[in-house]
């Protein structure tokens, strides 16, 4: 249930954000969108879904490495319910683009059980149409 109101939600901000940009959204809007999405995915235990939003990693990648690596999200989840009771909220703060490198920074709002928060950058990537942390 609570994954289907996740969906729903996700899918309400979507048409929120495609609704201002009046037009076609913006590099920021969509590499902004799949950046919160990954990171949904990853306090919600869809570690393999978070995973596969990484440039160049995909579940065909070395077993092993895959393996590490899910065990790496799932350890990190843990940690902050340990420290901060874990991560409640993701929220959007700004996106940034540098069109000379051809990236765009994604600054993201961590928002923890304890009420406390922490802003990260997540630099994001577009291959064929897809948005792909870096």
């Amino acid at each position: 249930m609570r994954k289907n109101l996740v969906g729903i939600v996700g899918l309400l901000g979507f048409l929120g954000i495609l609704g201002m940009s009046c037009g076609n959204p913006t590099a920021e809007e969509m590499a902004s969108l799949a950046a919160k999405g990954y990171y949904e995915h990853l306090i919600h235990g869809e570690y393999e879904q978070f995973l596969q939003g990484k440039v160049g990693l995909n579940k065909h990648s070395e077993e092993e490495y895959w393996n590490q690596l899910r065990d790496n999200c799932h350890q990190f989840v843990h940690q902050q319910e340990q420290a901060h009771h874990g991560i409640h909220e993701v929220r959007v703060v700004n996106a940034k683009t540098d069109t000379l490198q051809k990236y765009t920074n994604v600054f993201m709002m961590l928002c923890f059980g304890d009420s406390t928060n922490e802003e990260i950058v997540v630099p994001m990537v577009e291959r064929d149409g897809r948005w792909y942390m870096r």
